[in-house]
């Protein structure tokens, strides 16, 4: 099984050496919302998983762990 929106979101962001602190203000976003976001304990608004996609370059699918590869 793929990871999910959480993991991926970590993988992603770990990718790229930033802190959610960083990714939070790029993004617009609160740094505990993104922490949360990662820990599973809340799900992204489809306007939050499209900011998050457009900025680490991925389509929605694979930031929620459903494409193929």
């Amino acid at each position: 099984m793929t990871d999910g929106f959480p993991q991926r979101l970590r993988k992603l962001r770990e990718r790229k050496g930033i802190s959610r602190r960083v990714l939070s203000g790029l993004c617009g976003l609160s740094k505990n919302v993104v922490s949360r976001y990662e820990r599973g304990e809340r799900s992204p608004s489809l306007a939050d998983a499209a900011i998050l996609a457009e900025f680490f370059g991925v389509s929605l699918d694979q930031l929620a762990g459903r494409d193929k590869k």
